[in-house]
């Protein structure tokens, strides 16, 4: 089957795709021969395609005059991309975000509130356009303070949040006293949903609320939905994406069940597409029969790392998720940021904590003998002054390279 879909993508695209006809030269007879022959994508590569032919770069399929959808990524790696999609594309991933809600239990006629700014990020736009679309009252929260989100999430008798892990958590400390309505919150943005510390966390902060992980791109759409009967697992969507895990560093694919990095090939979003696009998430296969039946592949933990915040200290392979469920376990922390330096070659972490109250005198102290006791190492941490550390409405920034 997945070959099929990917020779049907590969005919859909010549010759008209300028970026990817060079690409797809090769007909391609089985998926070991799409490996072989057809290159990989990089965000890198295609940002640089969009600087050489602005604004929007070559790897449109149809003319842009078609396109009536303008979005672009967060930009948390580099230069910014501009994505373009037709009502056709947009309406394909319109029906994966459908997957998402579906797996989440959500039913037409559930009120559905979005804490987001409605910028051109575009999770924000496709998940709000797939609720409209099952019969769902979607209620757009930009343009709010924390607390005028919080009183129109309960005035409205919201059923579903939908918001990042870290926003989530900073809506619950603007309501000590409020009893919304709530009964899940679908997370993205983010890995902390699939991050034990941190669902418990949400799950502490929002008593009685499921917490449900999911995760997406701007170059791919949405990708995966969280299994309904484990939690931390997602699973790719196979109708709509060919996946394959290769080693991070050399690209060489691994055997099954082998933690490596997500490349991806959309196969419906023939307007905007990318074929093996290596995601960056670095990720656990679980290659067991899925309690829930399903038989689309399983990721256990979902995004464990991107590629490129994986630090080596000490000999040690160091991951802001792991960080972040030591922090999240030991609970206590209002805020926090993980500072990485590198100083004559040698790499060292360290990390600023804002707790939760004005006296936690042994908190550092809890912290670092989690972190060694998980890690092997001794990571400094040091206490700051309620309020001192940033927060974050979209994707959290707290994994700084000094």
């Amino acid at each position: 089957m997945p070959l099929a879909q990917l020779r049907q993508l590969r005919q859909a695209l010549l010759p008209a795709n300028k970026f990817y006809a060079p690409r797809l030269a090769h007909d391609f007879q089985s998926l070991e021969e799409f490996a072989q022959h057809v290159p990989f994508t990089t965000k890198q590569e295609l940002v640089a395609d969009q600087l050489a032919h602005p604004p929007f770069g070559t790897w449109h399929t149809e003319p842009i005059a078609n396109y009536t959808r303008f979005c672009q990524t967060s930009s948390t790696t580099g230069n910014p991309l501009r994505w373009l999609d037709t009502p056709a594309s947009w309406n394909w991933m319109c029906n994966c975000w459908q997957r998402v809600y579906e797996s989440a239990g959500v039913k037409p006629g559930t009120r559905i509130f979005f804490a987001f700014s409605f910028g051109p990020f575009l999770g924000f736009w496709t998940a709000f356009d797939a609720a409209t679309r099952m019969g769902c009252l979607a209620i757009p929260g930009g343009g709010m303070s924390s607390t005028a989100r919080l009183r129109t999430l309960i005035d409205s008798e919201a059923e579903v949040l939908c918001c990042t892990p870290t926003y989530a958590v900073r809506l619950a400390e603007a309501a000590p006293h409020e009893t919304p309505n709530l009964k899940t919150i679908i997370v993205a943005g983010e890995p902390g949903g699939s991050v034990p510390g941190t669902r418990a966390l949400l799950e502490r902060l929002w008593p009685g609320t499921r917490i449900v992980d999911h995760h997406g791109m701007t170059e791919t759409g949405p990708v995966s939905y969280e299994c309904p009967q484990r939690k931390g697992v997602l699973h790719i969507m196979e109708q709509y994406f060919y996946a394959e895990i290769v080693d991070p560093h050399t690209g060489t694919p691994l055997p099954a069940g082998a933690r490596g990095e997500l490349v991806l090939t959309n196969l419906g979003r023939t307007a905007a597409p990318v074929i093996r696009y290596r995601t960056g998430d670095i990720v656990q296969p679980d290659t067991n029969p899925c309690p829930c039946g399903s038989k689309e592949l399983a990721l256990v933990g979902g995004i464990l790392a991107r590629r490129d915040d994986m630090v080596v200290i000490r000999g040690v392979n160091v991951y802001p998720s792991a960080i972040e469920d030591v922090i999240r376990a030991c609970g206590g922390v209002a805020e926090y940021r993980a500072e990485i330096t590198t100083v004559r070659a040698m790499t060292e972490i360290s990390l600023k904590i804002e707790p939760e109250t004005p006296t936690a005198e042994d908190l550092a102290h809890r912290l670092e003998s989690g972190l060694r006791d998980a890690l092997g190492l001794r990571i400094p941490t040091e206490i700051v002054e309620p309020g001192t550390l940033p927060r974050f409405e979209m994707k959290a920034r707290r994994w700084v390279r000094l």
